[in-house]
C-alpha cells in the first residue's frame, strides 16, 4: 500500500483553505493554554495596601503567648522570724505543722513541774541539801492576733549542790556522776522535746560558787575509764 502523502487526506484529496486555518487556531490555542497553567497565581493583596497603595505602612503583628504563659505574680509576702528559725519536729518526733496564717517565732520555755517533782526526790535521796528544776525549752508560734503556741525542743535540767571545796576537781566530778546516774533513771515519757537536753550544775561551798553547763549527750560521749576529775575536765570543753 502506498504511504499517506504530506499535506493530503487518504482519499488523495488536498485540505481546504478553511481546513487549514482551524488546524492553526487549536494549534495556538493549545499553545497558549499550557503556557498559562505554568505561571502561579499572584499572592492576595493585603486590604490595607489595596485600599491604600501609596502607604508603605505594615499592618502591625499581633502577638500571641504561648499556652503556658502565667501572668507575673508579686513576690511572695515574708513572715519575720524572731531570733531563730522554728523547729521541725515536736516531742515525740511527728513533724510540727505552724498555723496556716503563719507565725514568728521566739525562743520560751515553760515549767515541768511533775517532772521537777520527782527530780527533786532523787536528788535528795543522793544529798538532802540539793536542788533541781526542769522545764522545756523551745518556742513560741506568735500569729498576728497575739496568740501563741509553744513548740518544745528539749527539756532542760537546772541543779543546785553544796560540795567541800569548790577547787577539788575530784569532788566535782563526783557529783557530775552522781546528777547523772539521777538523770538517766527518769522515764523516758517525762522528757519532752525532739532532742537530748542541757544539764546546769551550781556547786555552792562557803557562800562562793561554781557552775558547770553540758549536754547530756556530751555526757554519755565521754570515753570510758575516764577518774571523776578527768570527767569534770572533760565537759568543761566547749
Amino acid at each position: 500500500m502506498e504511504p499517506e502523502r504530506l499535506g493530503t487526506f487518504r482519499d488523495g484529496s488536498r485540505p481546504t483553505y478553511m481546513t487549514r486555518m482551524i488546524r492553526t487556531v487549536l494549534f495556538w490555542t493549545l499553545l497558549l493554554y499550557a503556557c498559562s497553567t505554568g505561571v502561579s497565581s499572584p499572592e492576595a493583596v493585603s486590604p490595607t495596601l489595596a485600599s491604600n497603595p501609596g502607604s508603605s505602612t505594615i499592618p502591625p503583628t499581633v502577638d500571641v503567648l504561648p499556652a503556658n504563659t502565667r501572668e507575673a505574680l508579686p513576690p511572695p509576702k515574708l513572715i519575720a522570724t524572731l531570733r531563730t528559725p522554728h523547729i521541725e519536729q515536736g516531742p515525740d518526733g511527728a513533724v510540727t505543722v505552724p498555723p496556716s496564717q503563719g507565725c514568728a517565732y521566739q525562743w520560751a520555755s515553760q515549767d515541768l513541774p511533775e517532772l521537777s517533782r520527782q527530780l527533786l526526790e532523787m536528788l535528795q535521796q543522793v544529798q538532802p541539801e540539793a536542788q533541781g528544776h526542769a522545764y522545756a525549752f523551745g518556742e513560741n508560734c506568735i500569729r498576728e492576733d497575739g496568740s501563741a503556741t509553744f513548740l518544745p525542743m528539749e527539756t532542760d535540767i537546772d541543779i543546785t549542790l553544796q560540795v567541800t571545796s569548790l577547787s577539788d576537781e575530784a569532788e566535782l566530778g563526783d557529783r557530775v556522776v552522781n546528777v547523772m546516774q539521777v538523770i538517766e533513771n527518769i522515764p523516758p515519757d517525762q522528757i519532752i522535746g525532739p532532742r537530748l537536753g542541757r544539764v546546769t550544775i551550781v556547786f555552792q561551798s562557803d557562800g562562793a560558787e561554781k557552775s558547770l553547763q553540758f549536754y547530756i549527750d556530751q555526757y554519755r560521749a565521754l570515753e570510758s575509764g575516764l577518774s571523776s576529775q578527768e570527767i569534770y575536765q572533760a565537759l568543761q570543753s566547749p
